[in-house]
């Protein structure tokens, strides 16, 4: 009989994951715990199970696109696929937005919601997309204090009722720009009482959205984004029907394409100021802080399902007379992805716990401080290793991981957008520059850093200590030294972003690590810290290479 190999499966996505039951040790009170567990364990099952067989069986399928109906009628429908359909009940029911804004759970109400996120996204096919939007739109709406629009608009964004729960999009890339939104050219013209916009938006990643959050000029506003205004709009009427906004294509993109991305045409859609009509890219700011935690959380559940595929796989997969698992070196690669997947859960859940705590007024002075540097450098960091660990993992697999349909392809596809949504590594890397402007930021970041090795007494975790430690004084000394030119400074800030962003995991790995051990946990965490401490941690490079940079680029 010839030879089939098995095919890669999952289990329970809570139960297998050792780093995620001793994280919430660790993050949540005892109280907690047991009451969300269940749930937990629930959606990990399903995520292992019936989700990820599901994602499997309709991995042909993409949304659809139908302008026309046969009596010559513009609809602009967009079929989405039976994963987002289901996606959308279970999304809406476990409260996978709304569990962000429990008042009950104070500052673990951020730690629950992406836990639940982290835990069953994998096999949703990126349906995370429109809830990050969602999830941004309401922390936008009450950071306005446009009571009007937050009455109106709240109560269905946090439904837990799947018939009544809406999605938001967020609209601002163009034509004419991605990140630099203040060249938007979208224009808002008063028509009596009401605000219409006119423009074209070149990629919006919820179309199938209920409202949306995005930026316009008003007649008569000057240039640059101090005269954009942020709008809201509903993209339907009662009978679901488009109001002055034509779908021109979906997106024909590399990955996430269970995600329906659309080019739109604003034809005079009725939109609302949301907090006055200047100042757009300021009052939207608060909707990329959440957007870009999602991200980084985004990063880390793919990391983890390409891990749990590759573990599975290894231990089915026969080559030279042994099984993957029993040969040394497919251990060791396998041991680099897992020490690069745990350094970034503790890295980008540090920022959603910020998060949770700056929201329910628990936060120190320094820890704000510290948020402001955190998600941008969370953000980077994450969505550079997700890359990397997707394309080991599809090696790991030979030629299956090339092929696209054993859907193991997808985890790469997928994992590419991570540093490009909501702000390319570069972009972020002048953002977290930035942050660093403000007075104190850089002792609040210091003094976390420092607070997490000097928990780490372990004589076996000193190696580590000492490259955090090196890796962040010289990131100190290469600001000061730097400040003062400009050139530099921006040529060298993703290599010092980048050497924030690892220095932190590690000292987060040797501070969990620590915790492992003198609480009975095994030396897993420790082997994690250990791994990571041989890889590259400082990134920084004192002699100024720009001018070598020019002379390759020219």
């Amino acid at each position: 009989m010839a030879f089939h190999q098995a095919p890669p499966t999952l289990g329970n996505q809570y139960d297998s994951d050792s780093l995620l039951r001793e994280y919430l040790q660790r993050a949540l009170p005892p109280e907690l715990l047991q009451r969300f567990e269940p749930e937990y364990r629930e959606l990990g099952e399903r995520s292992g199970g019936e989700l990820y067989r599901l994602s499997l069986a309709d991995l042909p399928n993409e949304p659809v696109h139908t302008t026309w109906d046969p009596w010559g009628n513009r609809i602009d429908h967009v079929e989405v696929t039976e994963v987002w359909k289901r996606a959308q009940v279970i999304c809406a029911e476990h409260g996978l937005v709304a569990a962000g804004y429990d008042s009950e759970l104070g500052p673990y109400a951020r730690i629950h919601q992406h836990i639940l996120n982290y835990v069953v996204q994998a096999s949703l096919d990126t349906y995370n997309c429109p809830l990050a939007m969602t999830d941004g739109a309401v922390r936008t709406l009450l950071d306005s204090g446009n009571q009007q629009l937050i009455d109106h608009a709240l109560p269905r964004l946090l439904s837990r009722d799947p018939a009544k729960m809406w999605t938001s999009g967020q609209w601002m890339t163009e034509r004419i720009g991605g990140s630099d939104v203040a060249q938007t050219e979208t224009v808002a013209r008063r028509q009596g009482d009401t605000w219409r916009l006119y423009g074209t938006k070149w990629f919006t990643s919820a179309t199938t959205a209920d409202m949306a959050l995005t930026l316009a000029r008003p007649e008569g506003n000057p240039p640059g984004g101090r005269g954009l205004a942020m709008f809201y709009l509903e993209l339907r009427d009662e009978q679901g029907r488009l109001q002055n906004l034509h779908i021109n294509r979906l997106k024909d993109k590399f990955g996430t394409r269970k995600l329906p991305t659309a080019e739109l045409t604003l034809d005079g859609v009725a939109a609302i100021p949301v907090a006055g009509l200047e100042n757009g890219v300021r009052n939207i700011t608060p909707m990329l802080n959440i957007t870009r935690t999602w991200n980084a959380v985004g990063a880390i559940l793919g990391m983890r399902r390409a891990v749990a595929l590759t573990r599975d796989y290894a231990g089915k997969r026969e080559a030279f007379g042994a099984t993957l698992i029993d040969k040394p070196l497919h251990v060791d690669t396998m041991a680099d992805m897992i020490a690069e997947t745990q350094g970034a859960f503790l890295l980008a859940f540090r920022v959603v716990d910020l998060l949770g705590r700056i929201e329910s007024d628990e936060a120190t002075p320094a820890e704000q401080l510290v948020s402001r540097l955190l998600t941008p450098i969370g953000k980077l960091t994450t969505g550079k290793q997700a890359v990397g660990v997707a394309s080991e993992a599809l090696e790991s697999f030979g030629g299956a991981g090339y092929v696209n349909d054993t859907g193991l392809s997808r985890l790469l596809a997928d994992a590419q957008v991570l540093p490009i949504w909501e702000g390319t590594t570069n972009v972020l890397s002048l953002d977290a520059l930035r942050a660093l402007k403000q007075d104190g930021v850089w002792e609040a970041f210091a003094g976390e850093i420092h607070g997490r090795i000097e928990a780490a007494t372990d004589p076996r975790l000193q190696s580590a200590v000492e490259r955090v430690r090196s890796a962040i004084e010289h990131a100190g000394r290469w600001l000061g030294e730097t400040s003062e030119e400009r050139t530099m400074l921006e040529a060298g800030a993703r290599r010092f972003a980048m050497t924030l962003g690892r220095a932190t995991e590690l000292a987060l790995l040797a501070d969990h690590a620590q915790w492992c051990l003198n609480h009975g946990k095994g030396e897993r965490a420790l082997a994690a810290a250990r791994r990571f401490s041989t890889s590259r941690i400082d990134l920084i490079e004192d002699e100024d290479f720009t001018a070598g940079s020019r002379l390759l680029v020219d």
